[in-house]
């Protein structure tokens, strides 16, 4: 069994962390009454870039995030300087101007101290001196040409230690320096006013801003200083704004960014939701879908309703998008092979096109070989076995058994070749898509060859011939191709439960040519109320059994 506390929210939620205070402060906020120390916020200014305007949807903040973390990465590389543990002992000494680094904004807070090696720290009174950032054994330093500005606000340690776990180490490190009345932290100015919405939200435990933009900054800044029940909060009022594709990606992407994650899962799964059902029909979306990150790709589908035509398109697909995020093979395969293979359905693939999964170089040949030969054992199981794997693997993280909502139904086709080109299909059809064919629907199998010819099977609802009732009918097609024409011996038969076996119900030949179909427009011979009553003889544990047998007479 997992241990509880392995998980980070568990831990903080046993000290108190995880639902606030449960009381309202606000009377104390910013008050020097009620307040027993004074925050001072250093601020580095934020430079924007020209063109860049204010932030007013979800994508722009999401550019202006990524524009600040690679400015922040630049400039780490290219000013940060490590220091030896004798000059962070003497960091007392150092000229005013002289800055210590904060590390990346974008993974943890920096709380500041002189005179201490130990990992989130306090300053003294004076801003413009040295502050350090944490590390395990050295301290990071940062050159800057001025002392960075300083806002100071009048704070209480105990609500904030009760909020946060890197308040409570902040204020209780056991150096002397945490005894000390002037506390620093280091924000960024596209922070600043996230922050201070945190710093009132674990005062009253209510927010004001009500912004999709607002909310993913101070949900950001709440991850940052480990104010978990904040981030909750956040996460709750996201999820009663409406939702868009751009922010649903944006929400899909917090996992990278937040690591406390599990307080925003209830609002990534809603992003997963929202993006799975927007482009249930991904024949609509094609270029909308194929232009998606790849965890909204992996949103896409993973969805068990997905409607496609088969799962040979959704294999296309896949290596469609591959090919076009990924121009390198090397990196396709990765990422084929890592994320994006456990998404394709293959037992529900055609064997036409498993074949070529085993040729196409876009795929590893291990893992292409591995995933077709489990696909060969799926489609030779028995069809209660197949409903049991799939069963079984639906509460699991990989649906590879599960069946979508294909346009055109899989089947099950045995060849022969010798003593004459012949073929047995077989199609089973839920009670629940028989009932959906009334009054006048159709359904349609998969493609499947005899002789190089593609060939289909429709299951249709339909009048009788003497247009009396409505009834359940059966029907073999030949795909348009060319002029090329088939004479083909054709048996329809269907199982019972009174013989718990197939029973021939219609046999004939026809001279097939592209385009053209035959059939039986009454295969069980009965109105279409009996043949779908509750106990109706064809439908075994609701499912109809159906079987056609197709022979080349002449070519």
């Amino acid at each position: 069994m997992k241990n509880e506390l392995s998980d980070p929210l568990t831990k903080m939620d046993s000290l108190g962390y995880g639902s606030g205070t449960g009381s309202d402060f606000s009377f104390a906020y910013n008050n020097a009454t009620f307040s027993d120390r004074i925050l001072m916020i250093q601020i580095v200014p934020y430079f924007k870039s020209e063109g860049e305007g204010c932030s007013s949807t979800a994508g722009d903040w999401d550019r202006k995030r990524k524009r600040r973390r690679e400015e922040t990465n630049k400039q780490n590389d290219a000013d940060v300087l490590t220091q030896c543990e004798d000059e962070v002992l003497n960091c007392t000494m150092l000229d005013t101007e002289d800055v210590l680094a904060y590390e990346n904004q974008d993974e943890e807070a920096v709380a500041m101290a002189e005179e201490s090696p130990s990992g989130v720290e306090m300053t003294t009174d004076h801003p413009g001196g040295g502050v350090a950032s944490k590390s395990n054994d050295s301290f990071t330093y940062l050159n800057s040409a001025a002392a960075l500005p300083v806002r100071t606000i009048h704070i209480s340690s105990p609500i904030l230690a009760a909020q946060s776990p890197f308040f409570y180490k902040l204020f209780s490190n056991g150096m002397k320096e945490s005894e000390q009345q002037h506390v620093t932290v280091q924000i960024h100015a596209s922070e600043e006013a996230a922050f201070m919405d945190l710093l009132k939200f674990m005062y009253s435990n209510t927010l004001s801003t009500i912004t999709p933009t607002a909310l993913l900054d101070v949900l950001m800044a709440a991850d940052k200083f480990e104010v978990a029940s904040c981030m909750r909060h956040c996460s709750r009022l996201l999820l009663n704004l409406p939702m868009t594709c751009e922010s649903a990606l944006l929400y899909l992407d917090l996992p990278s960014s937040v690591s406390i994650a599990y307080a925003v899962w209830p609002l990534i799964d809603a992003a997963k939701q929202f993006l799975a059902a927007h482009f249930k029909d991904i024949t609509k979306f094609q270029e909308e879908v194929l232009n998606l990150p790849l965890a909204g790709i992996e949103a896409v589908l993973s969805n068990d309703d997905l409607q496609v035509a088969s799962e040979d398109s959704v294999c296309d697909f896949v290596l469609k998008w591959a090919r076009t995020h990924y121009p390198n093979l090397e990196e396709r395969r990765e990422i084929l092979g890592s994320r994006l293979c456990r998404l394709i359905r293959f037992p529900y693939m055609t064997c036409r096109k498993l074949r070529k999964v085993l040729t196409c170089n876009d795929f590893d040949p291990e893992l292409a070989s591995k995933d077709v030969l489990e696909a060969l054992f799926f489609k030779a199981e028995a069809p209660h076995r197949q409903r049991s794997l799939a069963a079984e693997e639906g509460n699991a993280s990989r649906s590879s058994f599960v069946e979508r909502a294909y346009k055109y139904r899989p089947i099950k086709v045995v060849e022969f070749e010798l003593p004459r080109q012949q073929c047995i299909v077989y199609l089973d059809l839920k009670r629940e898509e028989c009932n959906n064919l009334f009054p006048a629907g159709r359904v349609y199998s998969q493609a499947f060859h005899l002789g190089g010819q593609g060939f289909f099977l429709s299951a249709h609802c339909n009048m009788d011939q003497q247009n009396a009732f409505h009834c359940f009918g059966l029907f073999l097609g030949m795909q348009e191709k060319g002029s090329v024409s088939f004479t083909v011996d054709y048996e329809f038969a269907v199982w019972t439960k009174l013989t718990e076996g197939y029973v021939s119900k219609y046999k004939g030949n026809y001279t097939f040519t592209g385009g053209k179909a035959v059939g039986y427009r009454n295969l069980a011979g009965i109105p279409w109320t009996s043949f779908m009553a509750e106990d109706s003889v064809y439908f075994i544990n609701g499912i109809l059994h159906l079987r056609a047998v197709l022979t080349i007479l002449r070519v």
